[in-house]
C-alpha cells in the first residue's frame, strides 16, 4: 500500500506512540512523559522515555531516538513500508492503490514473486532429495540421524548435479531472467544460466511467518565452500533472520538455545529442545539478537567447543546483553557441537548440561583466565584488572556491585582491591561516576561516532531541540537567524521543515522524522531534534547558552557567504557584521 505524505500525517496523528510502545515496553508516567527500560539495550535504571506530546521517544543511555515508525523499524525489524502500512491499518487510513502507487505496488510484486520461485525451489529440492539423483543427499542426512518426519518438518532437500535442471522449471513456469537473477539463485555465464547450488544437501531458512526467504547448501564433496548460503536480496537479509526462528517463536520456553550450524538446530530440535536457532553463516549481529529478545528473556550459547567457537562465544556474549537478554554458555565438552553431543549422550544429559550452563560473564573470565599464568603476581594482576574491566563493561552499578562480590569469592580476590578497579575504569570511561554526566559521555561517544555531533553542528542540534521544548521562543530567535543560516545540508533540510511548521503554529517533529525511509536517517533527524540540554538550570543561564549557540550560527553562516562572494561591497557588509558578532553580547535573542 502506498501513502501521500498527507496520509502519512494523518496515520501519525491517530496513532499514540504510548501505546504502540507500550505494547511491548512496560511504561511509566514521568511528569508529562513516560520512562521504562530501554528495549534497544541492557539497563536496570529506565533511562528510555517517550513524549506523548511531540510523538518521539529516546533512551537517555544508548541514545535510540525516532518516533513510532522508527520504532517498529528499529525494533520489530519492519521495513518503512511495513511499518506505516502496519499502523495504517491501525489507525483506518486506507492508503492508494492507484498509478500513483505504482512503484509500491511493483516492489510488493517483486517480493511476492521471489517467495513464489523460493517456494518453487524449495519444493524441487525436496523431491530431488526422495529421488535416484538425491541418493547421496538422503543417506547423508539419514547417516547424521535424522528422521523422514524431521526432513519432512524442516522441508529439506537436495540440489543435483544438474544445475540448469531448476532454471528450466521456472522459466517453464512464466518466471522470466530478470526476477530469476534478482532471486539470487542463478548466475549467467554467457549465454547460459545456472543454479548456485549444486551437488549439495538444502537447508530452505525461512522467515519468523513462514515464507521462504534463501537456502543454505552442504557440499557432497570436498569442494570449497563447505557451506554455501543465498546472496541477499530484497527478501533475504542475514543480518536480520534466523534459522528455525519460524519454529522457536512458537515455543513457550523463555529461552532459546544459539548454535553454530544447521545441523545442530536440527538435531536438538528432533531431541526436543525446539527453541535452538543458527545466525546464517555469520557472526551473531545486532538485529538478531533483538529477534531473540522479541520472544525470550535467556539465551544458551552452544557454540563449538574448539578454540574458534569459544571465541564466537565471547563476541556474542557483549551483543546478547546489551538487547537485554541474559547469556549462559553450555558445556559441550567431551564432544565439539550440540549434534555430535546429542547422538552420544542424548536428551536428558543435555538438558542437565541447560541446567548446569555457565553464566556468561564468568564464562569470559574463564575465558581470560586460560590466557594468564595465575601462578606469575603481573599476570595475576593483569587478569585482576581483565575481570574488573568486564565488571565495569556491565553498565551497571546495582549488577556490579553483585558481581564484584562473586567474583572475589571465585577467583580469591580482595574485594576493595577488584571494588577499587572498577571504580577507575569507569571513571576513565565515563569521565566521572554520575548518573547525568555518564550519560553527556554516552552521548558525547554517539555523537562522535555517528554524527560527529561537535562545534557548530552542536549548536544547530541544541538550538533546534530548544525550539522543541519551547517554540514559545521562536519569534526572538527567527529574528537573529533563519533556516539558512544552517550550513550543513542536513540540518538545514531539517530546520526549513521545523521553522515553517512553527510558522504554521503546527509543530509536529514526529512528521518530520517520517518523512524519511532509511532508519539511520530517522535517528540522526531524531538526535537533532532531542540534543541534551540542561532545562533544570536557571533561566538566565539558558538565556546565556541559548544567545552564545545563536551568536556562533550566525557567525559560522556569514562566514560562509563570504566564501563564496565577489561583489566588493556584499563582502565589507558582511566583514562588518562578523566584526560586530565577535563583540560580547552581540545578540540578545
Amino acid at each position: 500500500m502506498w501513502f501521500t505524505p498527507q496520509q502519512k500525517d494523518e496515520i501519525l496523528s491517530r496513532t499514540d506512540i504510548v501505546d504502540v510502545i507500550g505494547s511491548y515496553v512496560n511504561l511509566k508516567r514521568s511528569g508529562r512523559s513516560f520512562m521504562g527500560l530501554c528495549p534497544f539495550h541492557n539497563e536496570k535504571t529506565p533511562s528510555f522515555s517517550v513524549n506523548p506530546d511531540l510523538q518521539i521517544y529516546k533512551c537517555f543511555g544508548c541514545n535510540a531516538s525516532g518516533n513510532v515508525i522508527t520504532f517498529l523499524m528499529e525494533y520489530d525489524n519492519m521495513s518503512y513500508s511495513e511499518a506505516i502500512n502496519y499502523l495504517g491499518e491501525k489507525a483506518g487510513v486506507q492508503g492508494e492503490d492507484r498509478m500513483n502507487s505504482e512503484s509500491a505496488k511493483k516492489f510488493n510484486d517483486k517480493k511476492n514473486k521471489l517467495f513464489e520461485i523460493n517456494k518453487q525451489a524449495a519444493t524441487y529440492f525436496y523431491r530431488c532429495l526422495k529421488s535416484k539423483d538425491g541418493y547421496y543427499g538422503y543417506k547423508y542426512l539419514r547417516d547424521r540421524g535424522l528422521t523422514d518426519e524431521t526432513i519432512i518438518h524442516f522441508g529439506l532437500g537436495f540440489a543435483p548435479q544438474n544445475s540448469t535442471q531448476l532454471y528450466e522449471i521456472l522459466k517453464e513456469k512464466g518466471y522470466d531472467d530478470g526476477i530469476l537473477m534478482e532471486s539470487k539463485l542463478f548466475k549467467k555465464d554467457g549465454n547460459k544460466v545456472y543454479g548456485i547450488f549444486w551437488n549439495r544437501v538444502m537447508f530452505p531458512i525461512f522467515d519468523r511467518s513462514n515464507h521462504v526467504i534463501g537456502f543454505g547448501g552442504r557440499v557432497m564433496s570436498d569442494a570449497k565452500p563447505k557451506y554455501l548460503n543465498s546472496l541477499e536480496n530484497d527478501v533475504f537479509s542475514k543480518r536480520k533472520n534466523l534459522f528455525a526462528m519460524n519454529f522457536a517463536r512458537k515455543s513457550k520456553e523463555n529461552y532459546f538455545i544459539l548454535c553454530e550450524g544447521y545441523m545442530d538446530v536440527i538435531s536438538l530440535h528432533q531431541a526436543g529442545f525446539t527453541t535452538a536457532v543458527a545466525s546464517l553463516g555469520t557472526a551473531l549481529t545486532e538485529e538478531q539478537a533483538r529477534e531473540i529478545k522479541r520472544y525470550a528473556d535467556n539465551v544458551y550459547l552452544t557454540y563449538d567447543s574448539d578454540d574458534a567457537g569459544q571465541k564466537a562465544a565471547i563476541r556474542g556474549i557483549p551483543i546478547l546483553r546489551s538487547a537485554g537478554l541474559s547469556p549462559r554458555v553450555i558445556n559441550m565438552e567431551p564432544y565439539k557441537d550440540p549434534d555430535e553431543f546429542i547422538k552420544n549422550l542424548g536428551s536428558d544429559e543435555f538438558k542437565k548440561r541447560i541446567d548446569d550452563a555457565m553464566n556468561g560473564f564468568f564464562f569470559e573470565c574463564e575465558y581470560a583466565k586460560k590466557r594468564y599464568r595465575m601462578s606469575d603476581p603481573d599476570e595475576r594482576a593483569n587478569f585482576i584488572k581483565k575481570v574488573a574491566h568486564l565488571i565495569a563493561d556491565l553498565n551497571d552499578e546495582v549488577v556490579g556491585e553483585s558481581y564484584i562480590k562473586s567474583a572475589s569469592v571465585r577467583y580469591s580476590i580482595d574485594e576493595g582491591i577488584l571494588k577499587n578497579n572498577v571504580r577507575s575504569i569507569r571513571q576513565s570511561n565515563a569521565g566521572m561516576v554520575s548518573r547525568s554526566e555518564k550519560r553527556q559521555e554516552n552521548i558525547k561517544q554517539y555523537e562522535q561516532k555517528n554524527h560527529k555531533l561537535t562545534g557548530i553542528n552542536k549548536a544547530y542540534a541544541l538550538v533546534l531541540s530548544w525550539l522543541l521544548k519551547e517554540p514559545e521562543d521562536y519569534g526572538r530567535i527567527s529574528k537573529w537567524i533563519g533556516y539558512d543560516d544552517f550550513v550543513d545540508e542536513e540540518y538545514r533540510e531539517v530546520a526549513k521543515k521545523i521553522f515553517e511548521q512553527l510558522e504554521a503554529n503546527k509543530l509536529n517533529p514526529a512528521s518530520i522524522i517520517g518523512e524519511y525511509e532509511d532508519a539511520a536517517m530517522q535517528q540522526r533527524v531524531s538526535s537533532m531534534l532531542q540534543t541534551d540540554f540542561d532545562f533544570e538550570l536557571p533561566r538566565a543561564e539558558r538565556e546565556v547558552a541559548l544567545n552564545e549557540m545563536v551568536t556562533l550560527i550566525k557567525r559560522n553562516s556569514v562566514s560562509h557567504q563570504m566564501k563564496n562572494l565577489t561583489d566588493v561591497n556584499k563582502i565589507t557588509e558582511l566583514a562588518a557584521l562578523k566584526k560586530k558578532l565577535e563583540k560580547p553580547d552581540a545578540i540578545k535573542v
